[in-house]
Order: C-alpha cells, then structure tokens, then sequence
C-alpha cells in the first residue's frame, strides 16, 4: 500500500471510531472486525478496561480449512464470535468495521452474529 491510500484508511477508521465513541457512550463493548486476504478475525474489546472479551477468526484451530476468504466463512466466524461474546456475558456490542465496507465478508459476519443473538 501507499503512504496515501495508508492515510485514507486510518482517516476512514478514525472516523467510524468516533462515530461509535459516540453512539455508545462507553456502555456496550465494540465488535471490532479485520479483515486480509486469507482470513477474518473479530474481536469483542471493552475499551473502558482496554480489555479483549472474546475472539475468533478463520485462523483458529477449531476452524474448518479453506473457507477463511470467502464469504461462508466470515458467516462461521460471525457465529463463532456470538457464541463465544455470550460465554463471557456479552449480549449488546457495537459493530465497528473498520476501514472497510459494509458488504461482502464484513456484512456476512455482523449477520451471522446477529442470528447467532448479538444486538447491535
């Protein structure tokens, strides 16, 4: 990546964070999502305590191999993820997508984790 198009994905981050600072009020946890070309990670973090609550990815070895690009398996980790939230007594998240766009993988997992019985 360029220097720029570095600096125009910080500057889309940055400003869905605050969006969110703001949406929250600091009461929900955020369901922060990152995405690469092989695989999708996402994460529960308590940014009050600075704390990570519950993750999952493609990555991990519970997992089924070979579906961590593809949009079935950003659906499994957004399941994954709502399973794993609840075990640590999270019900209500924000959704924090990042730089990215809300379609494709990036929206397969907020809905999977949303059917799955994560509010947001």
């Amino acid at each position: 990546m360029t220097s720029n198009s570095r600096n125009l994905e910080t500057r889309r981050r940055n400003r869905v964070r605050a969006k969110l600072r703001r949406v929250s009020k600091g009461d929900r946890p955020r369901l922060s999502v990152f995405r690469s070309g092989r695989h999708i990670y996402a994460q529960v973090i308590d940014d009050g305590q600075g704390l990570t609550l519950a993750s999952a990815s493609s990555a991990d070895k519970e997992f089924k191999a070979g579906k961590g690009w593809n949009v079935e398996g950003a659906s499994e980790v957004g399941k994954l993820i709502a399973t794993r939230a609840k075990e640590a007594g999270v019900s209500s998240v924000v959704f924090d997508r990042g730089p990215y766009l809300f379609h494709g993988r990036v929206k397969a997992l907020a809905e999977a984790a949303r059917e799955s019985g994560l509010n947001f």
